[in-house]
């Protein structure tokens, strides 16, 4: 059975329809992240579908490049795939989450030396494999340059005369410097593994949706956040709480011993030790950190 008469198949089962990319550098961390959000995932590369009847959804694994257009034209409901894809296909598809992993970003490459700005690009010859985002970005700037799709690695492109300037994905540029080349210009796009949905389907979409949206944002808070417990004199109290006042405010509780009280508040991960540091130097003890696997806010 293809992928295409697969999901028309599916039909209208009353089951939230998801797409997940099967391969490529975002699969495994979608997969990981649905896994710390509570639904089932395949554990056999080849499967191409997946219900959890449990949660009232299905996954269906495709080619992340393909996910926008399902989405878009209403074949499947929600899909996760990169912000660059996303553009890149023109889908008629809206960005609903961010999901904060899969980060890259888009730039123009030469030749050292032989671009300084973006004007330099009118009347070039451009290799990438993003065409839409690339036309959509030198459009908005009037300038007119000719753009190639080539398939994986561009970088080769210049060297044997097919473009005179690349558009792709910059990590470290170690790979650029290797072929001879060097970024110039503004960044073309920041992009990001992405939720992506029809347009409304936030407002008016099938039940599941928003149940599968706090999730993940539950996944996104506790990845970022700590729980953080400690005692402190209640003199102290106001002092300390200034440095851990949570999400919606401390829990502060009395101890059995006399003047002290216990707190509890929601910290950012990031600069946690120094917290710790801060609050002991405060006159906290007992002081503990504790991983948050999931929440609800």
């Amino acid at each position: 059975m293809t992928t295409s008469t697969t999901l028309a198949a599916a039909g209208s089962n009353g089951l939230l329809r998801i797409a997940v990319p099967n391969k490529g550098a975002l699969s495994q961390a979608a997969s990981e992240m649905l896994r710390e959000a509570g639904y089932r995932q395949r554990d056999d590369s080849k499967r191409l579908t997946l219900i959890d009847e449990e949660n009232g959804v299905e996954f269906f694994y495709l080619r992340p490049r393909d996910i926008a257009l399902y989405v878009g034209e209403g074949t499947l409901d929600v899909g996760i795939t990169g912000r660059d894809l996303l553009h890149d296909s023109r889908a008629k598809a809206d960005e609903v989450i961010a999901l904060g992993f899969g980060r890259s970003r888009f730039r123009f490459a030469g030749r050292a030396g032989a671009f300084s700005d973006l004007a330099d690009l009118q009347g070039k010859r451009i290799a990438t494999s993003y065409v839409g985002i690339v036309r959509s970005f030198l459009e908005s700037r009037g300038i007119d340059a000719t753009v190639t799709r080539l398939d994986g690695a561009v970088e080769t492109s210049i060297q044997l005369g097919v473009a005179d300037a690349i558009a792709d994905v910059v990590e470290t540029g170690s790979t650029l410097r290797q072929a001879g080349l060097e970024t110039f210009g503004d960044t073309i796009l920041e992009s990001e593994a992405v939720v992506i949905s029809q347009g409304g389907l936030a407002e008016s979409g099938p039940a599941g949706f928003e149940t599968f949206r706090r999730r993940l944002e539950g996944v996104m808070i506790a990845r970022s956040y700590v729980m953080m417990d400690y005692d402190i004199r209640a003199e102290d109290l106001v002092a300390a709480t200034e440095l851990t006042p949570g999400l919606e405010g401390p829990t502060v509780s009395p101890l059995h011993r006399e003047g002290w009280v216990a707190v509890r508040a929601m910290v950012p991960r990031e600069g946690a030790q120094k917290l710790m540091d801060d609050l002991y130097a405060l006159g906290a003890r007992a002081i503990l950190l504790t991983d948050i696997h999931a929440c609800r806010l």
